[in-house]
């Protein structure tokens, strides 16, 4: 597939940057700058699109099988570019029981598109990076001789493909920590690859177990052959896990939004602006730092 192919995946680049006057900074001193990675396509949003695209290009026309749980943002994005892009693409959900339920408004979005769903019990998705697992799968899902991207789209290219979001903001002397939500490390490893030396990534992550550093830092070894930036992980703001928003979560979201005018997507952009209020809070950035919150995602209209 040639980068002409690829004109319907055309982005808004770079993303645009907005100040925000937030009391809960403001009053430690804190600038709080928003990354509008949101706004960089229409189906593709924000590290969607700069992991996607060039594993679309390298897919090069084959149909594209990818993974994902039932309300993964990377489902449906994928799906979307098939769409866009006349590409047949099968998505693996994790949980063989959901295919017995009406479908959420994220997978609907996905079959809407064109996304042929199939379902596999939670241990064998666990599995799905062995080879042999992977074979069984994809023979499954009728897709053998497909372009496969992993869970979150993160591998080398996807790495690569994020590093040009930290390469946006390197030029920036006034920023100083660039936040952003987590789910499989792949945006923060290419991120702080991109930043300056004197600036740091932090990552969020959405879900719980702590494993993400070592993962990240793998992701970094297989793109750039070893770890690359100033970044770090605070692993409180999960929330309980993944697609869990508990009530004190919305409230936070809802009162963001009234604040600021701004549709806060819960299971991701949430989680890092509720984390970046606590973290202000209790001093972690100095006084006179700016602080830019990547938002990577939006409500599901």
């Amino acid at each position: 597939m040639t980068s002409t192919d690829l004109a319907a995946l055309r982005p808004r680049l770079p993303s645009p940057v907005e100040e925000i006057a937030d009391r809960r900074f403001g009053r430690h001193g804190v600038r709080l700058l928003l990354k509008r990675d949101d706004l960089i396509h229409p189906d593709l949003i924000g590290n969607k699109w700069r992991k996607l695209a060039p594993n679309l290009t390298a897919a090069a026309g084959r149909t594209v099988v990818t993974f994902g749980g039932a309300y993964s943002n990377h489902l449906r994005a994928t799906a979307a570019a098939g769409r866009l892009l006349g590409l047949s693409t099968v998505g693996v959900v994790r949980g063989q029981e959901l295919s017995d339920r009406p479908l959420n408004p994220s997978l609907v979005r996905c079959v809407a598109d064109g996304m042929r769903l199939h379902f596999v019990d939670r241990s064998t998705y666990r599995r799905k990076t062995e080879a042999e697992s992977l074979a069984a799968i994809l023979r499954g899902a009728g897709a053998e001789d497909a372009y496969v991207i992993p869970e979150g789209g993160s591998n080398s290219l996807a790495v690569r493909g994020c590093r040009a979001l930290g390469e946006e903001l390197r030029a920036r002397a006034d920023v100083d920590v660039v936040a952003l939500a987590c789910g499989t490390g792949g945006t923060l490893a290419g991120l702080a690859a991109g930043l300056g030396p004197d600036q740091g990534a932090l990552g969020i992550p959405v879900l719980k177990g702590g494993f993400l550093s070592a993962d990240t830092e793998e992701l970094q070894k297989r793109a750039f052959g070893g770890r690359r930036g100033d970044w770090s992980l605070d692993d409180r703001f999960h929330f309980g896990g993944y697609a869990r928003v508990p009530a004190e979560l919305d409230a936070f979201a809802e009162d963001f939004e009234d604040r600021h005018g701004l549709a806060v997507e819960r299971l991701y952009v949430a989680k890092l602006l509720c984390g970046l209020v606590a973290l202000a809070d209790e001093g972690a950035f100095p006084r006179g730092s700016t602080v830019v919150a990547v938002i990577t995602g939006r409500p599901l209209t």
